[in-house]
């Protein structure tokens, strides 16, 4: 089985991308690894601190594990938007593959320090774990918005090359997450901005690590496509997930409103988060 860092190496080569998705309960993680294992592809896991929180660090990694051994299936966790050293540790500790430290929301030399200590934990951990830093600031929550989020710049607060540079030379990160036009969420009713992918490509260009584009859910299949081909490695969906969780679940309750079997009400959403997953390889593929 190959290691996440071949398995980026291979889809830069390749011209194609890693999805990361993310998930807070079983239903999530058995649609994202069912789609994953039809398509035959590898995929990211992700949980955020509050998804983190609600699963658990420890029994995040042993439900991955035990997929893993089970189907023999390429599924890789990562500690999605870490705020602290403390949390990147707990993460690392528990035997997640991977960490992005976000300190988006700091100032520059402040998110270079924290970024950097991140880095330097997780290589004395005795195993490769992959750190990505976020470097610009694409809003926090994902959820279904009406409009840009409240601190989001989508024309002067973009990442530039020259910050990207210094940024990944300063840290030392194995990925980086710029921001490029993107927002965390997805717009209600209509599609996100386009991505400015000249940026993303000079970015790219500028840096010798792998980028990632996160709130990939409100992007269309061309926009995400054109970014893969200007140099990003890995998409993050969550928020399309959430949505048709919840749309699952709402049909399921509404049609069935007697029902009291668990495992018959959420049956539904697993392969609604499956369908959202797949179609979304397709895309990276």
């Amino acid at each position: 089985m190959k290691s996440l860092r071949e398995v980026i190496q291979a889809v830069v080569v390749s011209k194609t991308a890693v999805g990361h998705f993310n998930f807070c309960d079983m239903v999530g993680l058995y649609g994202i690894a069912q789609a994953a294992r039809e398509k035959g592809v590898p995929v990211i896991l992700g949980l955020s601190e509050s998804e983190r929180d609600f699963v658990g660090v420890h029994q995040a990694v042993a439900l991955v594990d035990s997929l893993r051994t089970q189907y023999n299936q390429e599924l890789f966790l990562n500690a999605d938007h870490t705020k602290s050293l403390e949390k990147a540790k707990e993460a690392i500790e528990a035997g997640f593959d991977a960490v992005l430290f976000d300190g988006s929301g700091l100032s520059y030399e402040e998110n270079v320090r924290q970024t950097k200590q991140v880095v330097e934990y997780a290589k004395a951990a005795g195993r490769e774990v992959i750190v990505e830093g976020e470097l610009g600031y694409i809003g926090m929550s994902s959820q279904v918005l009406t409009d840009i989020p409240v601190g989001v710049d989508l024309t002067d607060g973009l990442t530039t090359a020259e910050e990207a540079a210094k940024f990944v030379a300063e840290t030392g990160v194995d990925l980086l997450a710029p921001a490029v036009g993107n927002i965390h969420g997805m717009l209600a009713g209509r599609p996100d901005p386009s991505l400015n992918q000249g940026l993303v490509q000079s970015i790219a260009e500028a840096v010798k690590v792998s980028l990632v584009l996160h709130g990939a859910s409100g992007n269309s299949p061309e926009d995400i496509k054109a970014a893969i081909a200007a140099g990003v490695a890995i998409v993050h969906v969550n928020t399309e997930l959430r949505v048709a969780y919840r749309d699952a679940l709402k049909r399921t309750l509404q049609a069935e409103p007697d029902e009291v079997a668990p495992y018959k009400i959420l049956k539904p959403a697993i392969q609604a988060v499956a369908e959202v997953v797949a179609a979304k390889l397709a895309i990276l593929s």
